[in-house]
C-alpha cells in the first residue's frame, strides 16, 4: 500500500493512530479552525478526513477538496456532515455507532443518579455554604429518590438505547421503550458472568410519556429539523417526571423544556447536548433542575480507544479493498 495522508481534526486515541500508522498511513491531528481547513487538506493531500462533533464537513468543504476519498465521524451522530452529498461524489463516508454506546449509557445513568439525589445541586452548593449551613443543606436534599422501581422510557431502541436498558435494569428498573423499527421484547445481558434475556416492553409514544418516571433520548437528529419532544410532547409527560437528552440539543425544543422546568411540570432534566453548542444559551444553563455536561457522551478514555480502533479498522479495509480491486 502506498503511504496516504489522514488528518484527524478533533483528534484520535493513540491506539487508532498507531494502527493507522502501523499500517503505512501518515496521520496528522493538529486542529485546524474550520476557515482554514479546506487549504490545509489540500496543501497536505490529505485522502482521509477524520472529525467528532466539532468540526463541521459541508457541501462547501467536499467540494473544495476534490482529493478526499474517505470521511469519518468518530461517534454515531453524522448531522455535523453532509453524508449524501459527499457519498454522491463518490467519498466513503463512514461512522463508528458500535464504539461509543456504553459510555453514553453509562452517563445517562450518571445523571439520573444525581438527579434522584440532588446531587447537581448540593455539588455546587457544599464548597460555598456547607461548613455554615450543613443542616440546612442536609434539610434540602433530604428527600431524594431511588431509581429502583422506576419506569426508564427510551426513545430510540439501537445500541446506545439498549445499553442504557442493561444499565437500568440492572438498576432494578422497569423499561418500556419507542423505535421505529426494533420489535424485540426482551433484551440480553450479563450478570455474574451468566447470559441472562430480561424483559422489555414496546409501547406507544402517549404510553411512554405518560407512565415514564424517567424518560431518555437515543435518536438521531430528524431530517426535518423538527425536536422529538416539542411542547405537546413535553406537556404529556408524567408530572415529576425526569428527561435525560444525550442524543442531540435539537431532539428537544429548549423553549418548551424551559417552560416546562420553570413550572415544576418536570422535576428535572439531564442535558449533554444543546442547539447551539459550542455556546448554549445561557437561561436553560442557569434553570433550576438541570443536570448538565458538554456534550461527553462519548469521552471516556475506553470509548475513544474503541472509537479509534473501529476508525482503524475501517480505513484499512477501504484501501486493502481498493488495492485488490485495482
Amino acid at each position: 500500500m502506498s503511504q496516504k495522508r489522514i488528518h484527524a481534526n478533533d483528534g484520535i486515541s493513540p491506539a487508532g493512530k498507531t494502527a493507522l500508522e502501523e499500517a503505512g498511513f501518515t496521520v496528522t491531528t493538529e486542529a485546524i479552525p474550520q476557515d482554514q481547513l479546506a487549504a490545509y487538506l489540500n496543501k497536505e493531500r490529505i485522502e482521509v478526513l477524520l472529525v467528532r462533533s466539532a468540526t463541521k464537513v459541508r457541501k462547501d468543504l467536499i467540494d473544495a477538496c476534490p482529493g478526499l476519498r474517505m470521511i469519518g465521524r468518530g461517534g454515531v451522530g453524522m448531522d455535523n456532515i453532509d453524508v449524501e452529498y459527499g457519498r454522491g461524489k463518490g467519498i466513503h463516508v463512514f461512522n463508528t455507532p458500535a464504539s461509543s454506546s456504553i459510555s453514553v449509557a453509562e452517563l445517562v445513568m450518571a445523571h439520573l443518579f444525581g438527579l434522584m439525589r440532588g446531587l447537581h445541586e448540593a455539588n455546587r452548593r457544599m464548597p460555598g455554604e456547607g461548613a455554615t449551613e450543613f443542616k440546612v443543606l442536609k434539610k434540602a436534599y433530604g428527600k431524594g429518590r431511588e431509581l429502583r422501581g422506576k419506569t426508564l422510557g427510551i426513545i430510540g431502541f439501537g445500541r446506545i438505547g439498549r445499553w442504557t436498558a442493561r444499565y437500568a435494569l440492572g438498576c432494578g428498573m422497569r423499561v418500556i421503550y419507542v423505535d421505529n423499527t426494533a420489535t424485540t421484547d426482551s433484551i440480553e445481558m450479563e450478570i455474574g458472568g451468566q447470559a441472562v434475556r430480561v424483559p422489555v416492553k414496546m409501547v406507544s409514544m402517549d404510553e411512554l410519556l405518560a407512565t415514564s418516571d424517567a424518560v431518555s433520548l437515543h435518536v438521531p437528529a430528524q431530517a426535518d429539523g423538527r425536536p422529538i419532544l416539542g411542547g405537546d410532547e413535553l406537556a404529556r409527560m408524567k408530572p415529576g417526571a425526569i428527561l435525560v437528552n444525550t442524543a442531540r440539543g435539537g431532539s428537544v425544543d429548549e423553549d418548551a423544556l424551559l417552560e416546562a422546568l420553570k413550572e415544576g411540570r418536570l422535576a428535572g432534566a439531564a442535558l449533554d447536548v444543546f442547539v447551539n453548542e459550542p455556546t448554549p444559551r445561557a437561561d436553560l444553563l442557569g434553570v433550576a433542575g438541570c443536570s448538565l455536561s458538554p456534550h461527553i457522551g462519548a469521552a471516556t478514555v475506553e470509548a475513544q480507544d474503541r472509537i479509534g480502533e473501529e476508525i482503524a479498522e475501517i480505513v484499512i479495509a477501504h484501501y486493502t479493498e481498493a488495492d485488490v480491486d485495482a
